[in-house]
């Protein structure tokens, strides 16, 4: 499944846009969206622009390019629904971000693992050191060398971390194996923007974060809540890694997402959503 969206023909008032994480694909979106469509969502989860071919198709989109396909999928989705709601991982966390900057109409966000640095108990030493990167990452030469994500792959459970280190591929169709620096650079600069436009996003936002995530270590999640200009809840988990919307807890962080949706719904209508079974 490259896009969630094709399920949308039932959609009704409220409709939630699903945003994979860098690498990734709309696939990795499918637990999380039967739970919301089960919650009485409509869903949207696009490709992002660069993603679901090779490296070098991701090397030549930008964080812009990246917004852009976001941006031009809520656009649509908005069109269909009355309200709308953003979910995304890490970098697809990030865009929603942005899109509730520029949309103020938004109801409400979910941003799963947040990375402003690659800060996890996981991850080498070189990758820790954003501002270097920054400066080096995006030369011609450099920006073209790959690395494969480490064991265990953000995942605390077994038998997904074995899945997952066969072939990315194996768990969701259209993810990249490896990542290009020069598209590190791009996440970097994205989190740059986020820093930026955080105090005037006023969208209510539930920020879940692992407490082992290892690629992202907690305290992105502690310095996006300190940022952001409007209310927030940020949701710990003490069983799961970096991929929290697919791991161990994921049952968990589907319900308390829907619920925090329900939750900022305007009033009149809330009681219309249908109870998670």
């Amino acid at each position: 499944m490259n896009d969630l969206s094709s399920v949308m023909a039932s959609a009704g008032s409220r409709g939630v846009l699903l945003l994979h994480g860098l690498t990734g694909a709309p696939g990795e979106m499918r637990l999380l969206g039967r739970r919301l469509s089960r919650s009485g969502f409509a869903l949207s989860a696009p490709l992002l622009a660069g993603h679901g071919a090779d490296q070098r198709t991701l090397l030549r989109s930008t964080w812009r390019d990246w917004l852009a396909s976001a941006r031009a999928a809520y656009v649509k989705l908005a069109r269909q629904v009355d309200e709308v709601y953003v979910a995304g991982i890490c970098v697809g966390g990030a865009l929603g971000l942005a899109l509730c900057a520029e949309f103020p109409e938004i109801r409400g966000a979910a941003v799963y693992s947040m990375t402003f640095e690659y800060d996890g108990w996981n991850m080498p030493t070189w990758a820790t050191a954003a501002p270097v990167i920054q400066l080096v990452a995006n030369l011609p030469l450099v920006r073209r060398i790959t690395f494969a994500e480490p064991y265990p792959y953000g995942l605390k459970d077994l038998r997904l971390r074995e899945l997952a280190s066969r072939a990315p591929a194996t768990l969701v169709a259209g993810s990249v194996d490896r990542m290009p620096l020069g598209s590190l650079y791009q996440m970097y600069r994205l989190g740059r923007h986020v820093d930026r436009i955080a105090p005037r996003i006023a969208t209510p936002t539930l920020i879940v974060h692992a407490q082992e995530d290892d690629m992202s270590h907690p305290r992105n999640a502690e310095r996006l809540q300190a940022a952001l200009g409007g209310p927030s809840e940020l949701l710990r988990l003490e069983d799961s890694y970096h991929m929290v919307h697919v791991d161990r807890q994921h049952m968990l962080v589907a319900q308390r997402t829907a619920a925090f949706f329900r939750a900022q719904a305007p009033a009149g209508v809330r009681a219309e959503v249908p109870v998670d079974a």
